[in-house]
C-alpha cells in the first residue's frame, strides 16, 4: 500500500469533511467521525459534486445537492437518487497526521 499524508487530524474535527487532492484522480474527502476516519471519493456519482462539501450523519456522508447518502465504510449509496457506489479508501493516523491509500480502493460488497 502506498499511504501519503493527507491532512493533519487538527483539521478535520469530529463531524467534519474536508477535500484533499493527492495527485491524479485522487480527489477524496477526509472524513472524521466518532467512529473514526473514513476516507471516500470527493465526488457524488450522481451529481458530480464534491462530497465533502455535504453532512455528516454516523457513518453516513449526505451529498448537499440531491440528498444522495453513501456509508462511509462501503461508498455503496443508501439514498436515491444515487444509485452506483463511490470508492473508499484505507486510511490511518499516526500522530497527528491523516494517511491515505489513494491507489488501493476498498472494495467491498453491498449488503
Amino acid at each position: 500500500m502506498s499511504f501519503v499524508l493527507a491532512c493533519s487530524v487538527a483539521e478535520v474535527p469530529v463531524g467534519t469533511a474536508i477535500g484533499v487532492d493527492l495527485g491524479g484522480d485522487a480527489d477524496i474527502a477526509v472524513v472524521n467521525t466518532a467512529d473514526g476516519f473514513f476516507a471516500i471519493r470527493d465526488v457524488c456519482s450522481h451529481a458530480e459534486v464534491p462530497l465533502s462539501d455535504g453532512d455528516i450523519d454516523g457513518c453516513t456522508l449526505e451529498c448537499y445537492m440531491h440528498g444522495s447518502r453513501f456509508d462511509l465504510r462501503t461508498g455503496f449509496p443508501l439514498e436515491l437518487p444515487a444509485t452506483q457506489p463511490v470508492p473508499v479508501y484505507p486510511v490511518r493516523t499516526d500522530g497527528e497526521s491523516v494517511f491515505v491509500d489513494p491507489d488501493n480502493p476498498i472494495t467491498t460488497q453491498e449488503q
